[in-house]
């Protein structure tokens, strides 16, 4: 983004927490500021909220995930002329009924425009908020330069490595990626499974490995700092998600080379080219997604072709400096039409 245009900051509802995605605003020396919500409900934060915005006097304040509800009302009351929000999940799964209801007013009546990171995102968007609406397509983009290919091709005798990045939730369909690659493993029992992530739902996966003898072929990794050198040593990327917006670690698989198997929901065919860098899948079968690893496991050509194409797309098409420029083009076309230069 042209920094001679925008002055970029960041606000947390949160105190600081020394978090990953802060020490990368710190490193791209941002203005940062913390606010002290609550956990869970908190409408007193839109005060601190108002007086921030009022004293900072942004010109585009773009919201997130369920923010908008904390927002609206100070963005409206400082008169800030751009207002723009991401949906990052199918308009449905996005946020609870409140969040609904608050998404429904901000984009019909008080002029916040809702960014879809897909087309199906939002197709899903007008369906529930109105066919009318504008709501322009930004998809997300990497850092593609963080991200290399070459991985070690896997020789015979050795195991293949699937590399699984996402929170144990039930979004991601852990149970799913166990029960089908527990399949797999039995009709080619050189395979290894890295599971990256940690939630809630970790201690239950962790039980189902050893109710399944898996323990030997399957490494939980938790949380970490070095996911390009996790892709670069794996081989196929996994995501059996249920629902999906379009998911960053799809692309960062994509960028490091390897191809993808993954459910055909959300955004996702939108990133993967089928049978092209990756093979879609339908949701909830084990099967299919123990068919789509052993037909990878057993080919090492086609793992390299479409290694080699999802680079290459990933590159022409998601990078993060064609998504800053979309946005920073949204921001002055909003800013324009509001009588801002």
């Amino acid at each position: 983004m042209d920094k001679g245009l925008f002055e970029v900051a960041a606000i947390s509802l949160f105190p600081e927490s020394r978090s990953m995605l802060e020490e990368e605003i710190r490193e791209r020396k941002l203005n940062v500021f913390f606010l002290n919500k609550r956990l869970g409900p908190d409408p007193s934060i839109t005060i601190p909220l108002y007086r921030l915005i009022r004293d900072y006097k942004p010109h585009v304040v773009h919201t997130h995930r369920y923010v908008l509800r904390y927002s609206l009302l100070p963005t409206l009351f400082n008169r800030v002329p751009g207002r723009v929000h991401t949906m990052h999940n199918v308009a449905q799964k996005e946020v609870d009924a409140v969040g609904k209801w608050v998404h429904k007013l901000a984009f019909t009546f008080c002029q916040v425009v809702p960014v879809s990171i897909s087309e199906e995102v939002a197709t899903t968007v007008k369906a529930l908020y109105g066919s009318d609406l504008y709501t322009p397509i930004v998809y997300n983009g990497i850092t593609t330069a963080r991200f290399s290919t070459g991985g070690p091709a896997s020789k015979r005798g050795e195991r293949l490595v699937l590399i699984h990045v996402g929170r144990f939730a039930p979004q991601k369909n852990h149970d799913l990626l166990i029960q089908g690659f527990a399949l797999a493993l039995a009709r080619h029992p050189y395979l290894e499974l890295w599971l990256v992530g940690d939630g809630h739902l970790r201690p239950h996966i962790q039980s189902l490995v050893q109710e399944l003898s898996l323990q030997k072929h399957v490494r939980f990794l938790g949380l970490r700092k070095d996911i390009p050198e996790l892709m670069k040593q794996a081989d196929v990327f996994l995501l059996p998600s249920d629902w999906e917006g379009v998911p960053l670690v799809v692309l960062e698989a994509m960028a490091a080379g390897k191809p993808v198997v993954a459910t055909s929901v959300g955004g996702v065919p939108e990133l993967v080219k089928d049978e092209k860098t990756g093979i879609l899948i339908s949701p909830g079968d084990p099967e299919t997604l123990a068919g789509a690893i052993l037909r990878l496991a057993r080919d090492s050509d086609l793992r390299r072709r479409m290694g080699e194409a999802a680079h290459k797309w990933a590159l022409e098409r998601f990078d993060v400096q064609k998504t800053a420029q979309a946005y920073g083009e949204l921001y002055l076309k909003l800013l324009r039409r509001r009588g801002r230069k």
